[in-house]
């Protein structure tokens, strides 16, 4: 039985997921119910395919319930109603979308079953036709099953002088145009459409609701109508021209009535397992904020031993090792994630050595003296640093910053050893990405001053609310002739300091949290910052040795939580694969096992 097939499986389809995510490190990413979509598909599939409830064989068949609409559409096109529906060709084999269908059931051409027509747009130069008291929908705003309230309305006027379809109460409508192909709605108010929505009035014995669901298990086919083009749509001949299994009326109401009760069970489910890794992650970071929170050594040792004997259950999920990356980085810059050592130099000589070293170059002329920086205030001192260690400012360890250059580019990366300007995705996604550039025009001459050299520190000083002051080390096996555009800021940092070390700051939590307190932007879609707020972005500083003990240590970790992503990703897509092949398995033919039962 497929009932007992489903509910043996029922944990495989439910847990599995699809995670969608940005690329690099530390970028955020959002959980996809794969397994439980997949579910509410396989329902509607077999509801349309006869395979949901039992047939009774007291029901009458859906070759009567054809010759009684028949009947009423001769009535209607004699009463002028509606107009004589155009005669369609006779369904071949090759049309009917899978096989056996069940007893009583028939092929038919959706133009078979209801009166279909799209809506159109009234002359929006023309104020007297909208704000009126119609409804107006238009194809984006097919949201739920049900709907009554239009952003637009028009008026009676507009009913007069344009091809305006007037849809009834209970009209079943479907989009047609473009990325809302298939979505679907039933109508509780008098309303019409914009011409990229069909409507349907089923006729007598074709119930609205078995309609929406039919249109919904469609949806993959419609799509499918429409592909190809730069703007994929169907039309209304391409929607009464499908082929699709009429049940007996009757077993309409029962499969509407089974889909529901279904579906209301997917949302108690999907519920279940939102909250669940809700709570799971809420764990997680509970756990992990003990280990930041740590007073000394000791607790962390002993925190981290509690984290460790849970490690299994804990990062299950790419979000709680996202969670478990930040909380590195978080250790790394506090000086909980390598021990000190009590013969390395302290990070106040260091910078001593940095400014006497400016000084020599603003001295030989080679760099601009620089305005002195703003002291820093207790509250930017976020935490205890240990002994050694001391908080200064971007702008007291850079030798100098500079903007790039942005000249009017072609549209298409590089070719060959032609000069080319980085793009800000080169950028900001944890990692030097060179082929992120637009080629350098032939009548325009490269500014080497620009040029992008191996251990240049990058940051973006434009970009999302997530990703802008995102920042990378060029590594030493970067290509030639790229430059910065101006939206890249680079920092030339002394050779007292590892730019490795303040780039593995500046994406950790406490920079970010800096970056979107200065940010300016009307919108998440575009952050900006300054040169001057990178600058004074309050950093903690060790020893040089220690920079670089703790940069090979994060690297260490880091590697293994790739290793643990890696893993992770490839079970669930052995998960989701055996999901999806259970559903094939459901609906192929040597499991439509289903005696007919009289209800």
């Amino acid at each position: 039985m497929i009932e007992t097939m489903l509910t043996e499986h029922l944990d495989l389809l439910t847990t599995t997921h699809t995670t969608r995510s940005a690329s690099g490190r530390g970028s955020g990413n959002k959980l996809e119910l794969t397994g439980i979509k997949k579910l509410r598909e396989l329902i509607l599939e077999l509801a349309v395919r006869g395979k949901l409830v039992a047939q009774n064989p007291e029901d009458e068949p859906a070759s009567e319930l054809l010759e009684r609409i028949e009947a009423e559409k001769a009535r209607l096109v004699k009463e002028k109603l509606v107009k004589k529906p155009k005669k369609l060709p006779k369904i071949t084999e090759e049309e009917q979308p899978f096989n056996l269908l069940p007893k009583q059931w028939e092929w038919v051409r959706l133009n078979d079953l209801g009166e279909w027509g799209a809506g159109a747009t009234p002359r929006r130069g023309n104020s007297e036709l909208y704000g009126g008291g119609i409804p107006w929908f238009k194809s984006g705003e097919l949201s739920s099953d049900y709907i009554s309230e239009s952003e637009e309305t028009v008026t009676e006027l507009a009913l007069k002088q344009s091809s305006l379809r007037y849809n009834n109460i209970g009209d079943v409508l479907v989009a047609m145009y473009g990325a809302t192909i298939g979505k679907t709605a039933i109508l509780n108010v008098r309303a019409t459409t914009n011409q990229a929505v069909c409507a349907c009035t089923p006729f007598t014995g074709f119930i609205n609701t078995y309609l929406l669901i039919l249109l919904k298990a469609f949806k993959g086919r419609l799509i499918g109508m429409g592909a190809g083009g730069a703007q994929p749509n169907i039309s209304r001949e391409k929607i009464i021209a499908t082929v699709i299994a009429l049940p007996p009326e009757a077993e309409q109401h029962r499969i509407v009535a089974k889909v529901d009760e279904l579906m209301a069970l997917c949302d108690q489910l999907e519920q279940e397992e939102t909250d669940s890794i809700a709570a799971h992650q809420t764990l997680v970071d509970a756990m992990l904020t003990t280990l930041t929170d740590s007073k000394d050594v000791s607790e962390l040792a002993e925190n981290w031993s509690l984290v460790a004997e849970h490690f299994d259950t804990l990062f299950t999920t790419e979000a709680s090792i996202t969670r478990l990356r930040q909380t590195i980085l978080q250790l790394a810059v506090m000086g909980r994630l390598v021990p000190q050592n009590p013969g390395d130099e302290p990070a106040a000589k260091l910078l001593e050595c940095i400014a006497a070293e400016k000084a020599q170059l603003v001295k030989d002329g080679k760099i601009k003296k620089q305005k002195p920086s703003l002291a820093i205030t207790q509250a930017e001192q976020l935490f205890p640093l240990p002994e050694g260690w001391t908080w200064c400012r971007i702008d007291h360890l850079a030798l100098h910053s500079e903007a790039g250059w942005s000249p009017k580019c072609n549209d298409t990366p590089r070719t060959d050893d032609h000069w080319g300007v980085l793009k800000v995705s080169a950028v900001t996604w944890g990692e030097y990405r060179p082929g992120q550039n637009k080629q350098l025009p032939d009548h325009l001459d490269p500014r080497a001053e620009y040029e992008v050299q191996p251990n240049d520190f990058l940051i973006s000083r434009a970009n999302t609310a997530d990703l802008v002051a995102r920042s990378v080390v060029v590594p030493e096996t970067a290509p030639e002739h790229l430059m910065m555009s101006d939206k890249i800021i680079r920092f030339v940092f002394s050779c007292e300091v590892s730019s490795h070390y303040i780039n593995l700051y500046n994406n950790c939590r406490f920079a970010r949290d800096y970056y979107a307190s200065v940010a300016g932007g009307t919108s998440s879609s575009m952050k900006n910052v300054s040169r001057q707020q990178i600058q004074s972005l309050v950093i903690p500083i060790p020893s040089l040795a220690e920079q670089q003990r703790i940069q090979i240590r994060v690297n260490e970790l880091m590697s293994l939580c790739d290793t643990l992503q890696q893993q992770l990703q490839q079970a669930q897509i052995t998960q989701q694969q055996l999901a999806f092949a259970l559903v094939e398995q459901t609906l192929t033919p040597h499991h439509q096992t289903m005696s007919p039962q009289p209800h």
